[in-house]
């Protein structure tokens, strides 16, 4: 069966949702690339998409790993998808946050993007656990991304209709 061509988004992208996949997590390239590939596999051959999820992934290694990539609508978020840009840590993060060279690599990464106009320089950045009900990107990582600057508090919002 062909696959499904993609669909795009409009730029700039006015929001960001972070996941973890819920996998291994490592330092080494190598193991992430293999994580990554069956991470795909599984979204293409069990889930029936035409790509793997996620717009972007972290690894611990430090590396910022293209899935779907920038303007490409993802599957990572039903109901945010057509507007939003998905990015997910490498590793299960419940008890335990991403590697400083992990963290450090999505912040730059993500001021890239607004750099380049792929992302609003307003952009609001949410947790997956926000809009849908899951535990990612984990609870230590949820707590730190509380901190970033361009966090946004769903439930604030809420409270205020």
């Amino acid at each position: 069966m062909p696959m499904e061509e993609y669909d795009y988004i409009q730029k700039p992208v006015k929001l960001v949702i972070v996941s973890h996949t819920a996998t291994e997590s490592s330092e080494k390239q190598a193991i992430n690339i293999r994580i990554i590939r069956d991470i795909q596999c599984f979204h293409i051959e069990s889930r029936e998409w035409n790509d793997i999820a996620y717009n972007f992934l972290v690894g611990c290694d430090g590396n910022v790993y293209e899935g779907r990539g920038w303007g490409v609508v993802g599957a990572h978020t039903i109901g945010y998808n057509s507007k939003s840009m998905g990015i997910a840590f490498i590793g299960c993060f419940m008890r335990h946050l991403p590697s400083d060279a992990a963290m450090n690599s999505c912040k730059n990464f993500l001021k890239k993007g607004v750099e380049e106009g792929h992302l609003a320089p307003d952009y609001k950045l949410i947790a997956a656990c926000q809009c849908r009900s899951t535990e990612s990107p984990g609870r230590r990582l949820y707590e730190e991304l509380q901190t970033w600057h361009h966090f946004y508090n769903i439930a604030e919002e809420d409270d205020n209709e």
